[in-house]
């Protein structure tokens, strides 16, 4: 019986650490933090849009999404890293920058992190009980920046160098792009059209700065050369569409 009652608690606990984000109450404003490293701070506005309670848990991480937020180390301080939101009302978090060695010349790149844990709501619609329903975690990516980078975001995209190459499964092809830029650039959508066919990533991807990133392409086979059109996302979440040609 206590073991039975062991195994229930651990479920319950694991539910509400890694649920990931599906319909979370607790939304927050925009898609992406840009994070000028020059400035003191930044602030990210969260909203809760449900007729609820929830408790609402933030943190950082260095793009392990598996890690444990005691685990995680990054040199950022998040304020207030825990506490409640009533239903329809909004609260600020303040991102600041503690301190730490990050490139100069380049963009870096972390994830916030928020877990919402509204109450059980029982059958009289009474959401004032202990128990948990559902966690809903939302994760996001935060730019961080420093001063005078070479460019601009907005043209980085411009810049990138695409090739064919074989896929890193062994079956099919791929596409290779090099980001010589100082930014991150981060896509919704690829499409790559050759010998009168076109073939379509929808999940998108991300290519660091100065680094080469493979991108799967399902089902594309037989293209040496041709024409790439990408969708790639702005600092205001935005479409930036750009066409490129494959190279050799």
């Amino acid at each position: 019986m206590k073991i039975a009652k062991w195994l229930i608690a651990i479920s319950t606990i694991l539910t509400v650490l890694f649920a990931i984000a599906a319909h979370a109450s607790v939304t927050i404003s925009g898609t992406r933090v840009i994070y000028p490293l020059d400035q003191r701070e930044v602030s990210v506005k969260l909203n809760n849009d449900s007729r609820t309670p929830a408790l609402v848990q933030v943190w950082m991480d260095d793009g392990n999404a598996d890690a444990k937020p005691g685990d995680i180390k990054t040199p950022f301080v998040i304020t207030p890293p825990i506490f409640r939101m009533d239903p329809s009302k909004s609260q600020t978090l303040r991102l600041m920058y503690g301190g730490g060695a990050l490139p100069q010349d380049r963009e870096s790149v972390f994830w916030l992190n928020v877990l919402d844990v509204p109450p059980k709501v029982d059958a009289k619609g009474d959401a004032n009980t202990n128990t948990l329903q559902m966690a809903y975690r939302t994760r996001i990516k935060v730019f961080v920046r420093p001063p005078r980078l070479v460019g601009s975001p907005d043209e980085a995209p411009k810049t990138l160098e695409w090739r064919v190459v074989p896929a890193p499964q062994g079956a099919g092809l791929a596409l290779s792009v090099s980001n010589p830029s100082a930014y991150h650039v981060s896509f919704s959508e690829i499409s790559v059209s050759s010998n009168g066919r076109t073939y379509k990533n929808e999940m998108g991807g991300m290519v660091a700065p100065r680094s080469t990133q493979i991108i799967p392409v399902p089902q594309m086979s037989g293209v040496t050369s041709g024409k790439i059109h990408f969708i790639a996302i702005s600092d205001y979440g935005g479409p930036i569409e750009g066409d490129a040609a494959i190279g050799q």
